[in-house]
């Protein structure tokens, strides 16, 4: 039994009883907030439905995703997170799930269903919840997880989207307020405002709205610039926890390889104190909301095993680090085709089948940011890398454009390859769906399913050796 709602006290979270809960797990990222390099699909996820609702027709289309949505997370999947010793789950969503963009502030009650179903099948297995609004309306951040098809976070600069955010966190609160597994709310994520005072300023407001409908969950904020800076900040409200995100370069492709070096080791521990800076120097409790390396596939990459074991070896230096500060973690992520999930589909199963080519053409021409492997993509990168040098000569400070850590490379691939080519692909895709019957559809949608997918066991036995710390 849960012992009362989570609150806040000095820099720890504590049960109704006054005792430490230490908020360890992952977040079920690409399941109610879809995202192209979990799934396979290209783009944006509002692209990614509509082309599907085009080929499939709106029955077998709801037909699809329902089951998709039900066969992502059962109580098998509770079951395994729980047997890790992991008790948190991070539930990213897009707010389409509730609201239309053309019937603003009417509540879509089947939402609901599958966001209910899984919070309750955690509750039974003694995990946490926090529900984090992954995409808001005009996007918080110009990212494609935030389902933004725009470079621009009009979020921002519309007090409508502002509006509207708000009102369906005030929904949402009135749903779960009173249930004590639910660990709290997630109003942003990764927020990247340029002014970087707007963000502190609609923390405030969005705290006084739920405060007003739950007055006792705790709110989880991310920091500024995909939750990595916080100037702007000058405050801290009451009842809430600071999350950064702790992402090394050292688990990418595109990074140097991790070789435990003690120079390797202090920049890890260097970046993290200064992401938490924030939170150590107002005495709050710290949360590292996303983290964690990508690997390599041993069937495409003969240096796999390698590779793979530079990158647990990065996540357990990581980890150690975390246990030091004795901070609440949540890696990215539970599930997926294959790239950085706890689990994930296993190459045999009918989705992976169907969608392996097309995701050879994804990679071959740079089309999604996280499955980018510059060795099948000598053609996209030989068109790539002028264009970053003449942009640079002509224009010297382009690459100073917010958001600041990305430099001019990352403009043009989020801009041209992973959003307008990426986005010419959303039919080709969901043609592949083409004629496909209910029996098929659910099929490839049981490729999700924990029975069906494969663990990725060097991964999860360094979770485990990390989830129980002293307060859990």
């Amino acid at each position: 039994m849960a012992t009362g709602i989570l609150r806040v006290d000095g820099n720890e979270v504590v049960d109704a009883d006054g005792n430490e809960v230490i908020l360890r797990g992952a977040a079920i990222g690409g399941w109610m907030n879809m995202e192209n390099f979990i799934t396979g699909y290209p783009a944006h996820e509002s692209q990614h439905r509509a082309a599907m609702l085009k080929v499939l027709g709106p029955e077998k289309y709801e037909f699809f995703f329902d089951k998709w949505l039900e066969y992502f997370f059962t109580e098998a999947d509770a079951k395994f997170f729980a047997g890790l010793g992991l008790n948190c789950i991070r539930i990213p969503f897009n707010y389409r799930h509730f609201e239309d963009d053309m019937n603003p502030r009417v509540l879509k009650e089947r939402g609901f269903k599958h966001l209910d179903r899984v919070v309750e099948l955690c509750a039974k297995q003694k995990i946490y919840t926090i529900l984090d609004m992954h995409t808001t309306p005009g996007g918080q951040n110009p990212d494609w997880h935030s389902d933004n098809r725009t470079n621009h976070a009009a979020f921002w600069d519309y007090k409508d989207h502002q509006d509207r955010t708000v009102w369906l966190w005030e929904q949402i609160a009135a749903r779960y307020k009173g249930n004590p597994w639910v660990a709290g709310y997630n109003p942003l994520n990764e927020p990247c405002d340029p002014e970087h005072v707007r963000l502190p300023a609609f923390y405030e407001r969005v705290e006084k709205a739920i405060r007003a409908v739950d007055p006792d969950h705790i709110l989880w904020l991310d920091g500024n610039t995909f939750a990595m800076e916080w100037r702007g900040f000058d405050k801290v409200l009451p009842n809430c926890v600071y999350a950064m995100h702790d992402y090394a370069s050292m688990g990418f492709p595109t990074g140097p390889r991790y070789n435990a070096t003690p120079e390797q080791n202090d920049y890890l521990e260097r970046q993290f104190l200064r992401k938490a800076e924030f939170m150590k120097s107002n005495n709050t409790p710290i949360w590292n909301g996303e983290f964690g390396p990508v690997y390599a596939n041993p069937s495409a990459d003969a240096d796999a095993t390698s590779i793979n074991q530079s990158r647990y070896n990065l996540l357990g230096e990581q980890l150690r680090i975390y246990d030091k500060y004795k901070i609440h973690w949540s890696i990215w992520l539970y599930k997926d085709i294959g790239l950085q999930g706890m689990i994930h589909t296993s190459p045999d199963s009918a989705w992976n089948k169907l969608i392996q080519p097309f995701l050879e053409k994804k990679k071959a021409l740079m089309l999604d940011h996280w499955g980018r492997d510059s060795a099948v993509a000598s053609e996209a990168e030989g068109v790539l890398r002028p264009l970053v040098e003449w942009i640079d000569k002509v224009s010297p400070s382009a690459k100073e454009t917010y958001p600041t850590p990305w430099n001019t490379e990352r403009h043009l691939l989020r801009a041209v390859f992973q959003t307008f080519l990426a986005g010419s692909f959303a039919d080709e895709f969901a043609g592949l769906f083409a004629g496909l019957d209910e029996r098929a559809l659910e099929e490839l949608a049981r490729s999700f399913a924990f029975e069906e997918c494969v663990q990725r066991e060097g991964l999860n036995e360094i979770l485990r050796g990390h989830a129980n710390v002293a307060g859990n």
